[in-house]
């Protein structure tokens, strides 16, 4: 992969709890302008991302059991449908935090199982907050993932006490071994640190920064 160019790793982040209608239009057309992934924001604006990048190349994402994790798995597979049918084609899930805390990680699997089927086309990135588990747990919730059948797994929510450690994405990286692949998010808000955790595996950047990013990238890149 390229790491010199950030903008085609970056999934361009909106998820303030008071995000307008106005804000959405401002982060596609930067998504757009700069040639990011896709954009993330919440469920009830996919429909009007979906009309503004229609014909572009970045993708519409979106956030499912958000942020804390804890809704039934029939709700988030039903929130994952709704939201593909609006016009989502990435699905950013968060998993029931307090099942693999206790080490139920068939019923981790199996949420995860249901919204990958109600996703369809559409990828799954599974968001196992790291911040609040140790690394045999980390490992373990790779694997969840990988049987489970979606496309990345990621790091955190940026909601949670802490966010992406390059430490941590290596391990995902280590662990994954090629089968998924890695999204770190979660306080990368400039380009130098946007580089490392590329350079250490991550596939898929989320931030809120992503224009602040490549503007860096662009006026080292005049130097």
């Amino acid at each position: 992969m390229d790491v010199n160019n950030p903008a085609r790793f970056i999934d361009h982040t909106l998820l303030k709890a008071d995000a307008t209608c106005e804000q959405v239009r401002q982060l596609c057309e930067e998504a757009v302008e700069a040639g990011f992934a896709s954009v993330c924001l919440a469920p009830v604006y996919v429909p009007l991302a979906a009309e503004l990048l229609y014909g572009s190349e970045t993708l519409v994402g979106t956030v499912i059991g958000f942020p804390l994790g804890y809704q039934l798995p029939a709700v988030k597979a039903f929130e994952a449908a709704q939201a593909v049918a609006a016009g989502a084609q990435e699905i950013d899930m968060v998993i029931n935090l307090g099942a693999a805390r206790e080490g139920r990680f068939e019923a981790v699997a199996d949420e995860i199982r249901q919204v990958v089927a109600a996703a369809g086309e559409a990828q799954v990135k599974v968001i196992i907050e790291c911040c609040y588990f140790d690394t045999a747990c980390k490992r373990d919730l790779v694997e969840v993932v990988v049987e489970a059948g979606a496309a990345y797994v990621k790091t955190s929510t940026g909601f949670g006490p802490g966010g992406a450690s390059l430490e941590d994405v290596r391990l995902l990286c280590d662990v994954a071994a090629g089968r998924i692949k890695v999204k770190a998010a979660g306080g990368i808000r400039d380009w130098e640190s946007c580089r490392a955790f590329i350079e250490a595996g991550a596939s898929r950047i989320g931030t809120s920064a992503g224009t602040t990013i490549v503007d860096q990238w662009g006026q080292l890149e005049i130097l």
